[in-house]
Formats: structure tokens, sequence, C-alpha cells
């Protein structure tokens, strides 16, 4: 019997994951992953294998989340995009459909993962589910300066989340970490090879204690050389955390700018 031949689509999508139990299919759970695969087989009518390039956490947005698709159905890429969309709620769009090559993974052909963090300088009535507002003043520089501690090759033993699968390495490249202030809010960008369950909310947690003045850069120093459980107990909540955009050869990093405004 004649198998018929897959063709690959490579996704890029926008989403709110205020409402969803993250990008990964669960059972009994509403997540980004199965809902997309559901809209793909409503609209093609035909088995689909459909992959992300991370998985976001419950609550967590992306701006540039990619996935591939293989389905056996040739079809004009602006018709599968309207198609797909027209298939799914308000709250997830595909922005882009492009062919991809046969050995295309959204994963494991991704070289880094951007993510932006928000944090509101001022209470908001519209952007409470995309950001982390926070009442106290916040020392900029001192955010800044402990930020720059991540930057490079180091372990995040004390950044990942207990659960994450056993005998996984806890080592990661920061490759680019960055703050800027846009009227009320903050925005931090951390840019690596790959992360870790909670490693970013964590960082950005860690980050705004230094803001506070609760945390030296002793102390950062300290939870990159040894392990320690301070960082979970200040995990930042997922509101203000998207995955911005994933780099593959070639790709360039956008210019840092908030994806919501407060005015």
């Amino acid at each position: 019997m004649e198998v018929a031949p897959l063709f690959k689509y490579k996704i890029v999508l926008e989403y709110d994951g205020t409402n969803y139990s993250g990008w990964q299919t669960q059972k009994n759970a509403k997540s980004i992953q199965g809902t997309l695969i559901a809209a793909a087989h409503n609209f093609l009518g035909a088995p689909i294998e459909l992959q992300g390039a991370g998985r976001t956490d419950a609550g967590v947005h992306a701006l540039g989340q990619v996935a591939h698709l293989e389905s056996a159905k040739k079809l004009n890429l602006e018709t599968l995009r309207i198609g797909l969309n027209d298939n799914l709620p308000a709250s997830i769009n595909v922005l882009k459909v492009e062919n991809a090559q046969p050995r295309f993974h959204a994963r494991h052909s991704a070289v880094s993962r951007s993510y932006l963090y928000l944090i509101a300088q001022r209470r908001t009535a519209f952007g409470k589910r995309y950001v982390w507002w926070i009442k106290d003043n916040l020392n900029i520089s001192k955010m800044q300066q402990t930020l720059n501690l991540f930057a490079g090759f180091h372990d995040f033993a004390s950044f990942a989340d207990k659960r994450m699968e056993k005998d996984a390495s806890t080592q990661v490249d920061i490759e680019k970490v960055e703050l800027k202030e846009f009227d009320d809010l903050i925005t931090l960008r951390v840019v690596g090879s790959h992360f870790l369950w909670k490693m970013v909310r964590r960082i950005v947690g860690v980050t705004v204690e230094a803001g506070r003045g609760n945390f030296s850069s002793g102390d950062i120093e300290k939870m990159l050389r040894s392990y320690s459980d301070a960082p979970a107990r200040f995990t930042a909540p997922p509101s203000g955390l998207y995955l911005e955009k994933v780099l593959y050869e070639g790709d360039k990093l956008p210019e840092i700018k908030p994806p919501i405004s407060l005015f």
C-alpha cells in the first residue's frame, strides 16, 4: 500500500495564556497545543502531527511561539493560516505559515529562545492579566546590576522547579539580558539556549527582590554557586511572562519593546 507524502509547515502564533494550562497537551485540561491540534483536525479533516518549540507554563503568554505541523494535505499557506484561525478561539492567533523542510523541527532546530517579562509600576484596570503590578518603589539600577549577573553559562539548579525531569541538566547558557523602562512599565528580556521549568519567573522574582533592597549581588552569586531554595519563594506570577521569539539559524532579535501599553 502506497503511503501518502507528508507536507510540513512552520507555524508562528501568538496567544493569551491566561485561561490555559500551558502549551503542552494534558488530560482534562485546556492547553494551547491541544486547542491548536483540534483546530487543525476540524479544518483539514485528516490526521496531523503538531509539535511546539517550547512548553510555556499555565498563564504564560506568547508573542512568537513556533510549531511545526505535518499533514498529508498540501495547501496554500494563506489558506491554511486563515483556516486554522477560523477554528481557533480569539485568545490564539496564527500570525504566519511557511513551508518547512522535512528535517525542520520546531524545538530541535531552534538555537535560542527569548522571553519578555512586564512589570507595571502603577495599578492598571486593563492590563492586569498581562503584567505584574508592584506597589513598592524599585531601584532600577540595582535590578539591572542583578540581571547582569545571570548572563553567561551557569548552573541554574536554584532557579528550577524540583518537579523537572530527573537527571536533566540544570546548566544553561544565558546569551543576553536587558532591562528597559517604558513610562510605567519595566521590561526585562532574557535570551538563552533553553530554559528550565519556572527559571525565568524566578530570575525575575529575585531581580525584583534585589530592586526592593532584599538581596545583594553576593546573595545572587551564592544562589548560582550552590543550591538555594530562596528563588522558589519569590517566583514571579505567570501573568507578566511572554515567550517573545524562537530563534533559528540566521534569525535576529527585534528591538526590545513591551507588547502592551498602559496608556
